[in-house]
């Protein structure tokens, strides 16, 4: 075991946690979504920018709260990917910088590889086990037959599920991110509006957005234009509804095909209430375990990112230098990065 010091940058939070033979002595999150909420999402360059003012200050008080510093530090583990290109460039920079100058192996780390071993600080793995993973850039079914072990047997073939809920959001007029805002407005409304759900895709586990928001979207401008009243919590029901069963049936057709022992809900949608009473609902009784992690874990943190980096380091799975990011980096090739 050893003590790692793990950075997240990948999107809107600058994050650093230290984490010494399994227990966790800090997680330090800096936010900036009081920055970007007032442009309805995240701007890129602003977002940069913020990481490269927020991480020496999220490195001392990641320290400082640790009681350990750099010179106690075993391994530099970083976010690599997927995300924005430069904001995961200032984490990269940051971790390269601090693994040469105290001649400490690099661990490169896959941010949904994170989200999905965030629920170690929950329970157990048994495998195999099928991860379900819904954030603002993601939609997935992972299957695991053993630790770091990732096979992707569903995925988004356009807008991922969060992006959605922000791109809904934004045309009811309530605040960024959306994800929040609608599940409160959903449960004081009701299904009224008629939304599509997508039909007849080649891989029964694939996931389609784009149709569904673009509804919402059209329905809501029709509506205004007519001059008839759009009932917020009602198109929040009625988009919710269809958003969160293409999540739950998929994943019930993939426990199904693959019989898999335990069900993890990974992402920033894992926080969405709705979905996770689904899916309680729907595997209570049966011989599937459901692991819900707590909502401290479903936003990006760099605690995740630590607890992937602690597997690999007992892998000596290492960096060189030279490592640069990949924004699109697929987590079945989570080991390629050289």
């Amino acid at each position: 075991m050893a003590n790692i010091l793990a950075i997240e940058s990948s999107c809107d939070e600058t994050a650093v946690a230290i984490l010494s033979d399994g227990k966790l002595l800090s997680n330090v999150v800096a936010t900036q979504i009081s920055v970007h909420e007032r442009f309805g999402g995240v701007m890129p360059e602003i977002a940069s920018r913020l990481h490269a003012e927020n991480i020496t200050v999220c490195l001392s008080q990641a320290l400082h709260e640790s009681g350990l510093s750099f010179e106690d530090i075993d391994a530099f583990a970083v976010t690599r990917g997927p995300g924005l290109i430069g904001c995961l460039h200032v984490g990269l920079q940051a971790a390269k910088t601090l693994a040469m100058l105290y001649d400490k192996p690099l661990i490169p780390v896959h941010h949904l590889a994170g989200h999905i071993y965030a629920n170690e600080y929950v329970g157990e793995f048994h495998f195999p086990l099928l991860c379900v993973v819904v954030s603002g850039g993601n939609t997935e079914l992972v299957l695991m037959k053993d630790h770091m072990d990732f096979e992707i047997i569903g995925e988004t073939v356009d807008d991922a599920v969060g992006e959605s809920y922000d791109k809904v959001a934004r045309v009811l007029g309530l605040p960024y991110p959306g994800g929040l805002p609608i599940d409160q407005h959903a449960k004081n409304g009701k299904h009224v509006y008629d939304l599509p759900e997508p039909k007849g895709m080649e891989n029964p586990l694939d996931f389609s957005y784009s149709g569904l928001k673009t509804a919402v979207i059209n329905l809501v401008n029709s509506m205004k234009m007519k001059g008839e009243p759009v009932s917020v919590d009602d198109m929040a029901r009625s988009f919710q509804d269809v958003a969160v069963k293409m999540i739950v049936d998929r994943a019930l057709k993939a426990i199904e095909m693959h019989k898999v022992k335990q069900v993890i809900l990974a992402g920033g949608v894992s926080a969405n209430s709705y979905l996770r009473a689904q899916m309680k609902e729907k595997l209570e009784g049966s011989d599937v375990e459901l692991i819900i992690p707590p909502l401290w874990c479903t936003t990006d943190n760099a605690a995740m990112i630590a607890k992937v980096a602690e597997r690999l380091y007992e892998k000596k799975v290492f960096a060189s230098l030279s490592l640069g990011v990949d924004p699109n980096w697929k987590i079945d090739h989570w080991d390629d990065f050289e």
